[in-house]
């Protein structure tokens, strides 16, 4: 069995790839080939072309990671012949027909509700204020400051993006639960998780956990890369 050396990173709303630096310094250093995805964050579909772009460059085949929106992403864009593993991080598992919005309209009562702003001209902010508390309570604090005033416009259209065919349902899944997430709420991941088969970690930390805690995060990436075999 090879294993596969091959990562595709991808992020979620609200943040652009910059944040997957931490993870991508600890799975290069393991010999890994990293490759992280800018995603526009306008449409469901351009964020998926944008993923097959990365995914059509590569010269074999690759976990592909997804943190929060990012998991909508790569449920879609999993589908690529050239994915042969899924990794969820603190992230959205929809089946066929579901979205972010979809998978969040109807919070159970208690759940942390994020600070999401009403949309202005087509696109969604977080609160600035409240961004720390639910989005990286546990990252430094200048690090969480500096999240929240470089927001990236987050797209209406990428929220209520639906999943046509989702990749979970032929290919295996890893799945990272931050028990800490007040943006998405740990029963709810989960709940997500269970859905998809995924093999599953649990680790204390906030949504941002690709950030506070890359070498968890990077350990469950390996985990898929060395879980299937990259030359089936």
């Amino acid at each position: 069995m090879t294993a596969i050396r091959n990562i595709v990173l991808v992020h979620g709303g609200f943040v652009d790839g910059s944040g997957w630096q931490g993870v991508h310094e600890q799975l290069t250093a393991d010999g890994y080939r990293v490759a992280v995805v800018q995603n526009p964050t306008l449409s469901l579909a351009g964020d998926v072309a944008a993923t097959h772009q990365v995914l059509d460059g590569l010269d074999g085949p690759a976990v592909l990671v997804g943190h929060s929106y990012g998991g909508v992403v790569i449920t879609e864009a999993g589908n690529h012949p050239n994915v042969a593993a899924l990794a969820y991080i603190a992230a959205f598992a929809p089946d066929k027909g579901e979205s972010v919005a979809s998978l969040i309209a109807d919070p159970p009562p208690g759940a942390p509700v994020p600070p999401i702003l009403p949309p202005k001209d087509g696109f969604l902010f977080l609160d600035r204020e409240k961004f720390a508390a639910s989005f990286a309570a546990d990252v430094p604090e200048k690090l969480a400051a500096f999240m929240a005033d470089s927001q990236v416009p987050w797209g209406v259209a990428a929220l209520e993006g639906a999943v046509s065919e989702p990749a979970w349902r032929t290919k295996p899944a890893w799945y990272l639960v931050a028990a800490d997430d007040r943006m998405i709420p740990p029963p709810a991941q989960r709940a997500m998780s269970e859905r998809t088969g995924a093999t599953t970690t649990e680790t204390p930390g906030s949504h941002a956990v690709y950030v506070s805690r890359p070498a968890t995060v990077a350990a469950v990436i390996a985990q898929a890369a060395e879980g299937v075999d990259g030359d089936s």
